[in-house]
């Protein structure tokens, strides 16, 4: 039995096991939908606090729930290990690792050189390799394929390698991994096959296209399409607003029409793991092949500079309080990227914490679902923050409550009775009553 027919079988019948590396927030929902459908599966991870957490039963991923780890470790069907000369146990390496960005904006693709690598050093035949992190197309082809063919091995022949592009939305409760269709292109036939049928066996629904190119850019577009919608908002909202027209009432108002339109939402900036990043590693590509994306720049530009905007307004708010910016205290609702989870990644909280705290304001915040800030990789200067409790005296006490995350947690009613003056970038204040203080949209 040849290497294809023999992985073949080992997926058919779930004896398969299943090596993910990189326990984050795409691995570990990827990890457990594989031991969902049956699968033996090993977690790797460079970080041994979260090999550690999860063999304890602790989940560290908060919005997935507390027993979601813990539900893994009473059964014989799962390990996680940060020993990566264990590479050769699974059939089938699922490759989760970050992507992020060089100061210049360009690619970081060292984790996913570095991974490569490991895998290169105990690859044997029979085993498939999956990239799900996001980057430009060509990536899987073009760096790790040249450096897995330095074990000796045929790729397609003796392994098998693949991209399925990762589409994890931390937080939202209308789909999961398994329901979100997904995404494979091989690099070979042999190679698309394999994975497709090893995604089956866990997802609802998966897509095969034509070849591992096709994936990355789908993956690339699918990203670039908020990005450049969100950048649509963004600037309509500064150009209303100096036309005196709410635009969160204009995009309600536009929504109405049963077709050829999606509504986006402005805010304070671009964060996650995807929207700010993945789109430059298309325009780095596209330099690399001569051309330029002047759209997709431009859409850059314009949400880069939202928190810019959001402090400008948050000054002139405070300006027509009586108040000076410098030594106000200014209270920032919500450090999380996006609402209802604990996810901080690239959130533009920390860059309007950043200009507030420049222009002399004493800054506070509060979260619901972050505790305390860690040391950002962007923001060195910045000192770690504990959330504050929100009260009425707290509210009271402070200049401006300024809205960057609208979690449900929060209690807007309190906010709404006490703030003196409320910036709102999330329009979170317009079903709340009985508003005593004056609100700012920004």
């Amino acid at each position: 039995m040849n290497a294809t027919a023999a992985l073949q079988e080992r997926i058919r019948t779930k004896s398969a096991r299943i090596g993910i590396i990189g326990l984050g927030y795409v691995g570990l929902p990827l990890m457990k939908a594989y031991w969902s459908a049956g699968f033996h599966v090993v977690g790797f991870d460079v970080d041994p606090k979260k090999i550690a957490a999860i063999k304890a039963g602790n989940n560290y991923l908060k919005h997935l729930g507390d027993d979601y780890v813990a539900e893994l470790i009473r059964t014989d069907r799962f390990d996680a290990t940060d020993d990566f000369t264990r590479l050769t146990e699974p059939d089938a390496i699922l490759v989760c690792v970050p992507t992020p960005l060089g100061r210049h904006l360009d690619p970081d693709l060292s984790y996913i050189e570095q991974t490569t690598d490991a895998i290169a050093q105990t690859l044997r035949p029979c085993q498939l390799i999956v990239l799900e992190s996001t980057t430009y197309p060509g990536t899987t082809r073009d760096v790790m394929l040249p450096r897995l063919i330095k074990s000796g091995l045929s790729c397609g022949e003796d392994y098998f390698l693949a991209y399925s592009p990762e589409r994890e939305d931390p937080g939202r409760k209308d789909h999961s991994t398994q329901s979100i269709p997904k995404l494979v292109g091989g690099i070979d036939q042999a190679s698309g096959e394999l994975a497709a049928a090893l995604y089956r066996q866990a997802i609802h629904k998966v897509i095969s296209v034509r070849s591992a190119e096709v994936a990355e850019a789908a993956k690339i577009l699918e990203n670039v399409y908020r990005a450049v919608n969100i950048a649509l908002v963004n600037e309509l909202k500064i150009i209303l607003t100096e036309m005196g027209v709410d635009v969160w009432e204009v995009i309600e108002a536009a929504a109405t029409k049963p077709f050829g339109y999606q509504a986006f939402y402005p805010g304070p900036g671009l964060g996650g793991h995807c929207i700010p990043i993945d789109p430059y590693y298309l325009t780095w590509k596209a330099r690399e092949v001569g051309h330029t994306t002047r759209f997709i720049e431009l859409a850059g530009q314009v949400n880069h500079q939202m928190p810019d905007y959001v402090i400008q307004r948050t000054m002139l708010a405070l300006n027509d309080h009586g108040k000076a910016m410098k030594h106000a205290r200014v209270l920032v609702l919500g450090v999380a990227y996006k609402p209802n989870v604990d996810d901080v990644r690239e959130s533009p909280s920390f860059e309007l914490i950043r200009q507030l705290r420049q222009l002399g304001a004493e800054v506070s915040y509060h979260d619901p679902h972050v505790q305390h800030t860690h040391p950002m990789r962007h923001y060195p200067d910045l000192p770690s923050m504990q959330s504050v409790d929100l009260t009425a005296e707290m509210l009271s006490s402070t200049d401006c409550v300024l809205i960057a995350t609208n979690h449900d947690a929060c209690d807007w009613g309190l906010v709404a009775r006490h703030a003196q003056l409320i910036v709102d970038t999330r329009n979170a204040m317009i079903k709340v009553a009985n508003i005593q203080g004056t609100v700012v949209k920004a």
